[in-house]
């Protein structure tokens, strides 16, 4: 494995925090690995001690078989970060930034440039090149911020919420450079509470919940335990008073105009039948029923949904994120 985290604990001094409790986890190069998890579960300070900005408590952190621990320069040397928070690049435009990470992480200026453009087409982003990074929106400097990380990039990519404020077409455009960073032999560690987006774009993932690992494993084993359950997806009518939810329901999560409902196999006939009722009570304007998700997989371990009283808790806005893209 490229990336091995073994028995790694963090412990904040100041009101005594524990961050991170014995996490162990791999990333493989070729690999797009994972990190989710509600506000708070640890995933940033993780990242924060793979490339050597706080150090742990105990455990250990591998990069190619060396010690990132002992050695933090080599983790910035061997990573390449897209940091949760927006790259300042007032005064600099998209080029001249994507192009001064290029040069510091030692490519060659021909090799840049090329990269440079090749980025640019691909997240359709041609025509901000040259405009300075004040003017830029929200959007446009998420984009530039994963060109910065994936121009020059190390054996190690991390991805802290690249896709945050990313309209939804240039966001598909963005999973794609994901997935090509992965296949030119780079290992990508990405964090995300955007669960259906890691669905499609991950190879394997861990769920954290309170600084320690809760499950991990590829996106069809971690739905295998909950094989048993099924998805129902409420579209509400507006300003209608809301469904009250089902004695059958296991889990209830609502999300603006929309509510999620995980109801066992066994009551398929009956949420079907619950759910024609509410439309033609004028309460839900349309309805779907199909397998669960890696979505019902994260609320259920990570134990973060109530099925009643109405409404459930919100898992660091990703509800509203999933129906938004």
């Amino acid at each position: 494995m490229l990336l091995e985290i073994n028995e790694l604990a963090k412990t904040y001094r100041k009101g005594g925090v524990r961050a991170n409790d014995g996490i162990t986890l791999s990333v493989d190069a070729g690999e797009v690995y994972g990190l989710l998890g509600h506000n708070g579960a640890g995933k940033t300070t993780l990242v924060n001690q793979v490339v050597g900005l706080a150090m742990p408590d105990a455990g250990s952190i591998q990069l190619d078989g060396r010690d990132l621990v002992a050695d933090p320069g080599l983790a910035r040397r061997a990573c390449s970060i897209q940091p949760q928070a927006q790259v300042p690049i007032d005064g600099l435009t998209p080029r001249q930034a994507i192009d001064l990470v290029g040069r510091l992480r030692g490519e060659r200026s021909d090799v840049v440039r090329r990269r440079i453009r090749e980025l640019a087409a691909a997240l359709e982003i041609e025509e901000w090149l040259d405009t300075d990074g004040a003017r830029l929106s929200g959007g446009v400097k998420r984009l530039v911020s994963f060109a910065m990380a994936a121009v020059a990039p190390g054996r190690l990519v991390i991805l802290d919420e690249p896709t945050n404020d990313v309209d939804p077409v240039r966001r598909r455009h963005l999973w794609r450079q994901v997935r090509d960073l992965a296949d030119r032999g780079t290992a990508v560690l990405l964090v995300t509470h955007n669960v259906i987006e890691a669905e499609r774009s991950v190879d394997r993932l861990a769920i954290l919940d309170h600084g320690r690992v809760v499950a991990q494993g590829t996106p069809a084993e971690l739905k295998a335990s909950i094989a048993d359950e099924l998805r129902l997806d409420l579209t509400l009518e507006p300003g209608a008073e809301r469904p009250a939810i089902p004695a059958f329901a296991l889990r209830a999560i609502p999300g603006g105009p929309r509510l999620l409902v995980t109801v066992p196999v066994g009551a398929a006939s009956d949420a079907a039948a619950w759910a024609t009722g509410e439309r033609r009570a004028g309460r839900v304007e349309e309805f779907s029923l199909g397998p669960a998700s890696l979505e019902d997989v994260y609320v259920a371990l990570a134990a973060h949904a109530e099925v009643r009283p109405f409404p459930a808790i919100e898992l660091e806005g990703a509800m509203t994120d999933v129906y938004a893209a």
